[in-house]
């Protein structure tokens, strides 16, 4: 299981009521087809041998012994096969009938887990039939009835555990288990179970798909695992109910896999056992209870050539229509959290370096969006370009529209004669482009617009944004600094979509300057211009590409993932945008700039949080400036050779 990956499985084969021979058959396919795919743990339906709808057919002897024999000659069958299944059958302890998931690996029923809930309501009728399991045992024992002819137990609350993997260990609740107000699931997670299943035969009504989705997400959002719902199908009686075979697999709140309704076959999902753990470990409010009674099983690692979707860029939504809405909703955060800033303080001046490039508007225009939130006179935001050694006409002619456009008072300070005083003081040479160089005219920029602050008795905005912090792309002191930061959770590659969403609701005008702005090439601009005028500096080919970085900062600072494992994902992310080689140059740089860039996050000004990433002190992320990044870099080239 490297990386903590192990793939899951639901699987809804077609089945004849009450002909168990049949069923087993078509099990025992759907197992090896399984296992043939690196299946780790499969799922199958609620009383999949004898089929859910059997009713007073339940009750027979020749039903009860023909589903019994039915498991042996699974168990039989698949004595060879290293992978756990969960199959459903009616069984009988001490003259009680209990709807059971049997509990299978290499020829072994490890445990029968009953139903705890059943259902006696609308077209339900399971109590008929079959009795709660709502006591630890008939004969009291605490692990439950031992089976002596399968050589394990029957009981709700255990878990199953791999023995050579401790985070494998999953647990079992059937059907309307999850649909009560206290399922089994609560007790078995906080018990230690990473991954709940869930064998169940839910009959198919309008809007019933919608509802049980959002209960199978949630579950596992709330329990912080995965959640393999399997659900029962075609060849289920339809004399009062229709089934479809509505499956699903879940992690932390998302649907990784989803069968189509009224379909049959496997559906496959690799759940992610480390990224549970570490949201556990991360939620302090995730109650962990006594360790659940486990029973091992031996499994060989399985190296999983990995069937599973990675968004390149995942602080961006890929839909078009919840992009836009995702936008709407970010800037308006932004706004208001400034808006809460400069209402506290009574402050109606707000000033801002306008560079002419993607921080800086977004920082203009969450701005403005602040300013009409109270009512405020446009006016009283006092953009400031200030022209220097690198900076070109295309830029700075759009901060002077830009300004215009959004009707705050521009004002224009070229600050060349304060840099090269400046130069002169310290001894520098102008003719030497190294970081001194580049960071006296951010210093400068930064003290012209603190002065003007001062000067007019309002605020400086910040304009540095998510990736700027992760990777130290600030100068220290210059702007690195504000008196309120907010695109400080704001990852470079969103920036881009807002300010993009602000022009596709603005009048032509502004529009236009806007996307002028997008497709204009990241800079600081402290570099001269080339011969013809345009940008010398790029910040991508210095650092590397942002959406790679986004992508780092996403899965080192949310998911806590190995540098291994990111390098792992990040090459089926960006399979066929970057090879192998440009992603490993650029994690190394990426973790090394990340550690030894820490002591600018450890005072940044405040600013808003936005997403589930961000990088305050005083919030999400604390971490020594002296943290040593060698272990990180060690696990990465250990770990990728």
């Amino acid at each position: 299981m490297r990386n903590g990956f192990v793939r899951c499985a639901c699987a809804v084969p077609p089945l004849r009521v009450a002909d168990c021979d049949y069923n087993a058959s078509e099990i025992i396919k759907m197992i090896n087809e399984a296992a043939e795919n690196d299946c780790s743990l499969l799922v199958f339906p609620e009383l999949c041998i004898t089929g859910y709808t059997c009713g007073d057919l339940f009750l027979s002897e020749t039903l009860l012994k023909g589903a019994k024999n039915a498991l042996r000659h699974i168990l039989s069958e698949t004595a060879e096969v290293d992978m756990a299944f969960i199959v459903g059958l009616p069984f009988e302890v001490s003259c009680k009938l209990y709807n059971c998931a049997a509990v299978c690996h290499k020829g072994k029923v490890l445990g029968f887990v009953p139903k705890s809930n059943i259902p006696n309501y609308s077209e339900f009728y399971e109590a008929r039939h079959f009795s709660p399991w709502n006591e630890k045992a008939p004969d009291g024992s605490e692990n439950g009835v031992f089976i002596n002819e399968f050589d394990a137990y029957i009981c709700c609350e255990q878990t199953f555990e791999c023995a050579d993997n401790p985070l494998f260990k999953f647990g079992v609740e059937i059907c309307e288990d999850l649909w009560v107000a206290e399922p089994p699931s609560n007790k078995l997670a906080k018990g230690g179970a990473l991954i709940i299943c869930n064998p169940s035969a839910s009959d198919e009504v309008i809007g019933k798909k919608e509802y049980r989705r959002k209960l199978a997400e949630m579950q596992s959002a709330k329990l912080c695992c995965g959640y393999i719902y399997s659900d029962c199908g075609f060849g289920e009686s339809t004399q009062d109910m229709v089934f479809s075979g509505h499956s699903m697999i879940c992690e932390n709140g998302l649907r990784l896999a989803e069968s189509k309704l009224f379909t049959q076959g496997i559906i496959y999902a690799d759940i992610d056992l480390e990224r549970l753990a570490y949201e556990r470990r991360r939620i302090s409010t995730f109650s962990a209870g006594p360790a659940i009674e486990g029973w091992n099983f031996d499994m060989k690692p399985k190296q999983l050539k990995l069937n599973r979707y990675f968004a390149p860029k995942p602080f961006v939504p890929s839909d078009k229509a919840d992009l836009a809405e995702r936008c709407e909703e970010i800037i308006a955060m932004q706004a208001t959290g400034l808006a809460t800033r400069l209402k506290a303080i009574g402050c109606k001046t707000s000033v801002i370096g306008l560079s002419g490039g993607l921080d800086s508007t977004l920082a203009l225009i969450v701005t403005v969006h602040a300013y009409d939130m109270l009512g405020l006179d446009r006016k009283g935001i006092i953009a400031v370009t200030m022209p220097c050694f690198g900076t070109t006409a295309r830029t700075k002619n759009n901060a002077m529209i830009l300004a215009e456009a959004y009707g705050a008072k521009l004002m224009e300070i070229d600050i060349s004669a304060s840099v090269r005083s400046h130069f002169a003081d310290i001894g520098q040479s102008e003719d030497v482009h190294d970081v001194t160089y580049e960071n006296c005219q951010a210093r400068e920029r930064t003290q012209v617009i603190m002065d003007i602050a001062n000067k007019e008795g309002g605020i400086v905005i910040g304009t540095g944004d998510l990736s700027e912090l992760a990777l130290g792309w600030a100068t220290y002191n210059g702007d690195h600094m504000s008196m309120y930061g907010v695109n400080c959770s704001i990852p470079k590659t969103l920036v881009r979509h807002l300010v993009a969403y602000e022009a596709e609701i603005s009048e032509e005008k502004l529009s236009a300057v806007l996307k002028d702005i997008l497709d204009t090439p990241v800079s600081p601009e402290l570099l001269p211009p080339s011969a013809d005028g345009t940008i010398s500096q790029k910040t991508e080919d210095i650092v590397g590409p942002y959406e790679l970085h986004d992508f780092f900062i996403y899965y080192t600072v949310r998911c806590g993932f190995a540098p291994s494992k990111i390098y792992r994902i990040a090459k089926l992310a960006f399979k066929g945008i970057y090879d192998d080689e440009t992603i490993m140059k650029w994690l190394r740089k990426f973790i090394w700039r990340f550690f030894s860039q820490q002591f600018k996050r450890s005072c940044i000004p405040d600013g808003p949080k936005v997403g589930s990433v961000t990088l305050s002190p005083r919030g999400d992320w604390r971490m020594p400036s002296d943290a040593s990044s060698a272990m990180w870099i060690k696990e990465l080239e250990e770990n990728t050779q």
